[in-house]
């Protein structure tokens, strides 16, 4: 239960992360007077932003299946 919860947060920061990115690019585009440069760009933003502290929040979980060893509270085995 507690890994689904986890699984469900990563996906909510990620569709968060892609959805702030359109939404401020959508804004801009409507600012700059320009159509789809800003949500484009913004659209790449977000999603980099997002895979980028996916791939940051798993590095642990990643990290500690590998040396296959427990670790305490200060990465120590």
């Amino acid at each position: 239960m507690v890994l689904a919860l986890r699984l469900t947060g990563l996906g909510w920061y990620v569709a968060i992360c892609i959805v702030v990115g359109v939404v401020g690019g959508l804004g801009l585009d409507k600012l700059a007077g320009t159509v789809p440069l800003f949500t484009l760009l913004g659209t790449v933003l977000g999603s980099i932003v997002a895979f980028w502290g996916l791939y940051k929040m798993i590095q642990p979980v990643l990290s500690g299946t590998k040396s296959g060893g427990s670790t305490d509270s200060r990465g120590e085995q």
